[in-house]
Formats: C-alpha cells, structure tokens, sequence
C-alpha cells in the first residue's frame, strides 16, 4: 500500500530508526524554528543558557507581532532584547507591522516537504503549502534549535476527503468548523488531519490556511494539505516559485481513519460560547444583539477574506451600535487591498482599522462590552478569551461577520447580498503579492555576532529551572479545577498580563487570577502542591508559562482525568508531573486542601504507575503516567533544560573520543 503524505514527510525526517506506528515515540530532525514575542523570551533564555553559538536549524524567525500595544517598558524591553539575542544566535527577526508570525512564515520562509516547530498552537498554519507544522512549547524550540531531535508521539493520520465546492457566502472556516462539530475539542488528538479530494483541489492557499490553523482546536498534532498547483501559484506569486516542490500522497495511500465532507452542502456556521466546537447553523442562532465585530487573526484575513468581508460593506455601513475592527494579518496583504480598493471600501463602511498584529484575538485591545456580544473570526471564544469573562464570543467566516457587523445581529453574507453574493466567488488571492521584506531583520554571521551586546531590560528575568522530583512526596492540593481548563485560565491574556511574561516572579502573582484569584498566594504558603484537574487540562494556547508560572509556586504535579497535548509537553519541561486518574471518579473524592502522599515516587514513576493515598479521606486511588521513556528521564532530571544541558555534554563528549 502507497504512503500518506503525512508519513513522507515524518520518515524523510527520522534522527532514529522507527517503525512508525501510531502512539509509538519517534525522534525528527527540524528544519525550522519560530518564535512570537509574548512567548519567545522564555525560548531565547533557555537556548542562552545551553551555551551553543548559532541556531542549528535551517531556519529560525522571531516575530515581533502578539503585543504591540505599548503600556510601559515592559513589551519594548522584551522586543529589544528579542532582536539583540536574534543577532547573537543567527535568527531572523519580523519587526513590528511586519505581519503576524504564521501569515508571514507561510509567505516569506515556508517550503513544501519541510518540518517546522513553532511556539504557538496555531503554527499548523503552514501546512496549508505542505509542510508539516507542530505547535509546541517554547522549551521544545529551545531544545529544536540545538539541534536535538523532536521526540513526537507517532500520530494516526486521519484522511479529510473534501468534495463538491463551496458556495459563495461561504468560506473556509465553515469546513473546518464542521469537523469541530462532528470531532469536539478532543476529536484530534493524537492525530494529524491530511485534507485530500476535489475538494481540497479547488481551495486556495489562504483558505486552506484558515483550515490547518484552527485544526489546533480539535487537539490535533497538525493538519496538512498536498503541495499541488495551488501552493506552486501562491510561492509563484510571493516570487519563490524555486521553493516549489509537489508532494501529494499516493494514489493508494493508507491511512487510519477518513472523514468525508461535501463542500457544495456546508451552510454559514457559528461557534457559540463558550468552546469552538459548540457549532451550530448561523440562522439557527439566536438573533441577540451584538456589540462588536472583530474581522481580523491569523485565521482569516487572507486577502480574498478580507476583500470578500469588504464587499459585503460596500455602500453600506456599520450598524450604529456596532464597533467593527478590521486587523489584516500581514503588511504584504494590507498593501494589495490598499491597491485593489478593499481598505477604501472598509473605511467607508465605518470599519475602523488597528495595527498589522494578533491584537483583539488574545485580549490586546478590543475587549468586549460588560456581558457583551463579541463576534469574531478568530480561533478562540473560551470564556474570558477576549479578556472580559461575562462577554459571549462567538465564531464566523468574515462574510458572515461583515454581514453581522451591518444587521447589528448575526446575519449572513446572504442575507445582506441576497443573488449577489453570487460574486464574491470572483474574489480570488492576487498572482502576485507585493514582495518586501525590508522588515525582516536578517541574523548577523560569525564574530560580527558575537560581538553583538544582547540588552535585558528590568523586566527580563532568569529563567526559573526546577528541582528534580523527590523520592517521596508529601503535599496538599492548592487547587480543584473543572474541564476543560485552559492556558488562559492558568495564564491570563491581555496587554498587560502579556507583558508580565518575560518576568515570572511578576507574572506567578496572577497564576489562576480570573478562575481563582488566591490561587497564588495559597500555592506559595503551602510551599509545594498538587494540582486536580479535570477533563482535557490546559487546552488551548501553547504558553508554556501555563507550566513556568505553578512550578515557581511550587506545584510538583497534576492528576487530571486528561491532559491536552502541548501542555501535558510543557508540563514534562517545566518538571511537573503530569499524572492522569486511572479510574475517573477518583476525582469527585478529592477536594481542594486535602493532603497527599506518595512513597517511592521514583521507582514508582519508572512503572508508569503510581499509587497515592488521600491522607485526609484515609483512602489510597491510582494513577497512570502517559509518558515515554525519555519524558520520565526528562522528568526524573528536573525538566529539560537540565535534561538537554547533559544530553549536549555527553554528544561533546563523544565527539571528543571519536577525534
């Protein structure tokens, strides 16, 4: 049987031998490297203190896009320090208005058949031009850039038959909120998402970017179209033609499961609150009355959502009680809608717009009214994701949201356009895109680099490393949490919070501030702690402060009934054990203060089973370890900073017999 394009890239990529089967640990070498601001001083601290010279990876960007709304020193600290350590260690830096990370890299550094690492859960977003993209931690690109290979559990890869055509008014975010609908916020993990077909065929680049991105909400590892025709005509027209290379699975290729969906039957679709998977038909939603209407991500502003979104508008206006935004996700798209008339169009309407970054989308700036109504076509409506917890967020394709943002209630392109919205299907990505990249900064080379002085503002802070796990384990629960916590629960989003995370001491004092705002200053006084978590714990973002900040309070471990996978990575780093229930209803007999006991912690971690006893209810309970051989080494060193330090001096050492 033929090869799925998922496994080509995966065995083209291989440091170790493997047999691939799905759930078993391979090791990738990684091509390229990137980082956004609000993550990456961690990631840069990290790779400082392994001592190498230069990123060994073909390919490390920086990009400077998340948090450009400048409260205080901090966020500038950060951006200076983050171009100044670009310099030294041989990474590209995208300044400021450049774009947002995952728009760019697509653009300007993308390469079909490559493998890249990013530290943000959306950079799956490549893999709208075939490569394969993985979301981790920034620890996991830390370690990407020394050269180490990535340990992955092997996914199933999962073939999504896409047929039929969509119809106009509907867009690309549609077919990914209906495998939301059908798979849940779990339905991915474990798995990569190949999107093959007629179907598939007929999408653009852009509009399969909007797919691969938000495959992130599903839990998947990644998503991945074929490098065909369609991704030769977008590096065409970003002037990389060179880069092209086809990669498409085999005719009988193999795959471990398949998900059929006709495009010619989706409808406009919306994600209530509080969760991207609750999916419903737009005009089945209740027509509440909105308040805002945020067009912008780097989920959907390609140039055709945008142009599409604008022709919506055209000679019409934003409803009176509306505040409608538009935030393009690159310079290179804003520019060729400035050309094409779209921005004008926009402007007329009463659309405001805000600066080339993420912006609105993680809570940084635009944040709704008091119990308000959001509209979005962003990725996320967790409550509290736009940085108010009494607002309802909900998710649209821009036609919708254009519509919405002129009925002042949800509305469809249709419902505005009625026939005409026949010719929105004549908006397409131009042949050619404004090609500058006079923001991107490139790395300087040898002693010009080592000369380069790297600048810490006050805000900067040591990394904090932990101590490796003790034999036995005596402590109380801080915190109870319910399912489905997220990273923006644990760490909140926001300009301001954003701007804390380059200083953990500052930021551990909002740990859980908006689930449980003691949270802090109770885990501190007990000294050291477990934490009980639910179903699916920390889902969403990649922030691997969601694991920094509870470990510098002295979190030792978490015991939930699941974990989602770039966390439970973060966790393993970070050195909390990540511990999962091994009978469910354990749970509802632990409460928050309890104190529990572990003997021979070490030995028992070494089985990947671990009995703990209740000390306050007298009752003993188990739990599973769902983690591989060199996650417990990781683990049992205290994380892997410590882990890769001696991992680099052992190969040093071997090259120095060998000489």
């Amino acid at each position: 049987m033929g090869k799925n394009l998922t496994r080509k890239i995966l065995e083209a990529h291989l440091a170790k031998p493997s047999g691939m089967r799905p759930g078993e640990e391979i090791f990738l070498k990684v091509d390229q490297t990137l980082t956004h601001d609000i993550n990456a001083v961690m990631t840069y601290l990290a790779f400082e203190a392994v001592g190498l010279e230069r990123t060994q990876v073909e390919c490390s960007v920086s990009y400077l896009d998340h948090n450009l709304l400048y409260l205080d020193h901090k966020t500038p600290d950060d951006h200076i320090y983050l171009q100044s350590v670009a310099k030294r260690y041989g990474v590209h830096v995208s300044r400021p208005g450049n774009g947002i990370c995952h728009a760019v890299h697509m653009a300007r550094f993308g390469k079909p058949g490559k493998l890249s690492m990013g530290g943000d859960s959306h950079t799956p977003h490549g893999g709208a031009i075939g490569m394969l993209c993985i979301g981790v931690g920034g620890m996991d690109v830390a370690t990407a850039m020394t050269g180490v290979p990535m340990r992955l559990k092997m996914p199933e890869v999962i073939k999504v038959n896409l047929t039929g055509r969509l119809k106009p008014g509907c867009n690309a975010k549609e077919v990914v909120l209906e495998m939301l609908r059908r798979t849940g916020i779990k339905g991915g993990l474990g798995k990569v998402f190949e999107y093959v077909g007629p179907g598939a065929a007929a999408l653009e680049v852009g509009e399969r970017a909007t797919i691969t991105n938000m495959g992130a909400e599903m839990g998947a590892t990644t998503s991945i179209f074929p490098a065909d025709w369609q991704v030769r005509r977008f590096l065409k027209a970003q002037d990389r033609e060179e880069d092209y290379i086809e990669l498409l699975p085999d005719e009988d290729a193999e795959y471990d499961g398949e998900v059929e969906i006709n495009l010619s039957g989706l409808e406009p679709l919306c994600a209530c609150p509080h969760q991207p998977d609750n999916v419903k038909p737009l005009r089945e939603v209740e027509k509440k009355k909105v308040q805002q209407v945020f067009i912008g991500s780097c989920t959907n502003t390609s140039y055709s959502d945008v142009a599409k979104a604008a022709l919506v508008l055209k000679g019409r206006h934003v409803h009176e009680d509306v505040s409608c935004t538009c935030a393009v996700s690159s310079k290179q798209i804003y520019r060729q809608l400035m050309k094409d008339g779209y921005v004008e169009m926009l402007l007329d309407a009463g659309v405001r717009l805000l600066e080339i970054a993420c912006g609105p989308c993680c809570a940084i700036g635009q944040s709704p009214a008091s119990e308000g109504v959001a509209v979005r076509t962003s990725n996320r409506n967790f409550k509290g994701r736009a940085g108010n917890p009494t607002a309802e967020i909900y998710l649209v394709s821009p036609e919708s949201a254009a519509a919405t943002a002129i009925m002042g209630t949800f509305a469809s392109a249709e419902d505005i356009l009625g026939d005409e919205v026949a010719k929105l299907a004549d908006i397409h990505d131009p042949e050619h895109f404004p090609v500058d990249d006079s923001m991107i900064i490139k790395p300087l080379e040898g002693d010009e680099a080592k000369r380069v002085d790297i600048v810490r503002g006050p805000n900067i802070q040591p990394l904090p490393v932990p101590e490796p796990p003790a034999q036995n384990l005596r402590v109380p629960v801080s915190l109870k949490t319910v399912d489905n916590i997220t990273t923006d629960d644990i760490t909140p989003a926001s300009a301001e919070f954003s701007s804390m995370r380059s200083n953990i001491p500052l930021m551990s004092k909002y740990c859980y501030h908006r689930y449980d705002p003691e949270f802090a200053e109770r885990a501190r006084a007990m000294g050291q702690s477990i934490i009980i978590g639910g179903e699916n714990y920390g889902q969403g973002s990649s922030r691997e402060h969601a694991a920094i900040n509870p470990m510098y309070l002295g979190v030792r471990a978490v015991i939930a009934k699941s974990i989602a996978r770039i966390h439970k990575g973060n966790l393993v780093n970070h050195g909390i054990i990540p511990m999962i229930f091994e009978n469910p209803d354990d749970y509802d007999n632990i409460e928050k203060g309890d104190e529990l006991e572990v003997h021979d912690l070490l030995d028992q971690m070494q089985t990947k089973a671990v009995e703990i006893r209740n000390v306050t209810k007298n009752v003993t309970f188990k739990v599973r370890l769902e983690l591989s051989h060199s996650e417990l080494e990781v683990i049992s060193c205290g994380g892997q900073l410590r882990y890769l330090k001696k991992q680099l001096e052992k190969k040093a050492a071997q090259e120095g017999n060998h000489e």
